[in-house]
């Protein structure tokens, strides 16, 4: 499947919150990971509403 983080992205996100925090490489896995479960969970709604296109309410 496609990688869907962008580790940059991440980084800057964290740094605007905490500058002192830094980011292990393992974190970019497991975030990977949750993310690709909320969007096939988000799929498997959209597509029990017979939707073909994801809303904000299915996540």
């Amino acid at each position: 499947m496609v990688e869907l983080v962008v580790k940059s992205k991440v980084k800057e996100a964290v740094k605007a919150i905490e500058p002192e925090m830094r980011v292990s490489p393992e974190f970019y896995d497991a975030l990977e990971g949750e993310l690709k479960v909320l969007i096939e969970k988000a799929v498997k709604r959209a597509k029990e509403e017979g939707k073909k296109t994801l809303y904000p309410r299915h996540v």
